[in-house]
């Protein structure tokens, strides 16, 4: 068996002819009509008003707090499981992080214990591989306690909860296109809301603050995050075929889990597969070493995976949050791990790497 990646992007012929079709047409690469038509098919896509794509989904969270009026002097609440790129934005906006733990469930933030400090001004809340808590106490908590609520919903394009898209409870929505995303232009990202004011500061932000577009006249501080037509491009084939993705990688993650059901020592989060495109598999395995055994013996089967992220008070630039109590976060951090879970995969591949699962277990000797 060739070696499987944990995860590559999905491309096909389409994609090849538009590029082409671009090319030969003249188009001048940058942000213009392309561009404009990715957002629309975005915004129609989630039942949104506005779409302003940026950069890359890091820019998007950064955007989406300055457009919302939160900088320096302001808290805001993130999980301590997330990517890093969640709490980066935060310190980017010259903000300051409130860390909280997660629940052991869906891998979200828990409100349980939250004590808030009374300058917290904006939540970011973070749909971990298209799963949530419920969302409607998500909005009660941030309306009870005045706090702006931002969704980075990097992981969870096409996921919902009760019909409805993440990315849309809050007053922004952020979404990632890098190569293992629903869909990818290689980079880029998206905010989506449906307040016109904050959607025009966006796209000031992200072109200089210009005081109109093509204008070389600036009222503010602004910076250069567009995105290009040579993005937008590949974006919209991907776009007209969303939901064959979607039907793609929920088949692939009810396949992985069949082929994991009753494989003691491997444990695969409750999820709602009819409202949620999981991004990645995800399993859960009993101790850090189990883990990392894992991982090391599925590279020798020519299977690609990555681990979970660490919890965000165990990495360097935030290792003062370690005094912290986020027990679960401490924990599942150093449990988790991804199986491969590109759209393009094969069910006969899947097939085999959980073969290679149950070898580990049933043949390897291991200890659970």
């Amino acid at each position: 068996m060739d070696f499987i990646h944990q995860v590559e992007p999905y491309l096909t012929e389409k994609e090849q002819e538009a590029v082409s079709e671009y090319l030969r047409s003249g188009g001048w690469l940058t942000e213009f009509r392309k561009t404009e038509e990715f957002e629309k098919m975005i915004a129609e896509f989630l039942g949104v008003k506005y779409c302003s794509v940026i950069t890359n989904g890091t820019v998007g969270l950064y955007l989406a707090l300055l457009a919302s009026g939160i900088g320096k002097g302001d808290k805001v609440i993130v999980p301590n499981f997330t990517m890093i790129a969640t709490i980066n934005a935060v310190v980017w906006a010259g903000a300051e992080p409130v860390i909280v733990d997660i629940n052991r469930d869906n891998l979200c933030m828990n409100f349980e214990n939250l004590r808030l400090d009374v300058e917290c001004k904006a939540l970011i809340y973070v749909p971990i591989n298209g799963r949530s808590g419920d969302m409607s106490e998500v909005m009660k908590f941030c309306n009870d306690h005045k706090l702006v609520l931002i969704e980075d919903a990097c992981q969870s394009l096409a996921s919902r909860w009760q019909d409805k898209f993440f990315g849309t409870f809050g007053s922004t929505g952020v979404f990632s296109f890098t190569p293992h995303k629903i869909i990818t232009t290689g980079q880029g990202g998206a905010v989506v809301t449906n307040d016109e004011r904050v959607y025009e500061r966006l796209e000031k932000l992200k072109d200089f603050h210009r005081t109109a577009p093509g204008i070389d006249s600036h009222d503010g501080i602004g910076y250069n995050f567009k995105f290009t037509d040579l993005q937008a491009v590949v974006g919209i084939e991907q776009m007209k075929i969303i939901d064959e993705r979607m039907r793609k990688k929920k088949k692939l993650f009810q396949t992985y889990q069949q082929g994991l059901a009753g494989v003691e020592g491997v444990k695969m989060l409750n999820t709602n597969i009819e409202q949620t495109t999981p991004w990645f598999v995800d399993i859960l395995l009993t101790s850090k070493k189990a883990r990392d055994d894992l991982q090391a013996y599925l590279k020798k089967c020519n299977i690609g995976t990555r681990v979970f992220y660490p919890p965000l008070n165990h990495q360097d630039p935030f290792s003062h949050f370690r005094k912290g109590s986020f027990p679960v976060s401490e924990e599942l951090g150093y449990r988790g791990l991804w199986l491969p879970s590109s759209v393009g995969l094969e069910y006969k591949q899947v097939s085999y790497i959980c073969g290679a699962v149950k070898d580990f277990f049933y043949n390897q000797n291991v200890n659970v």
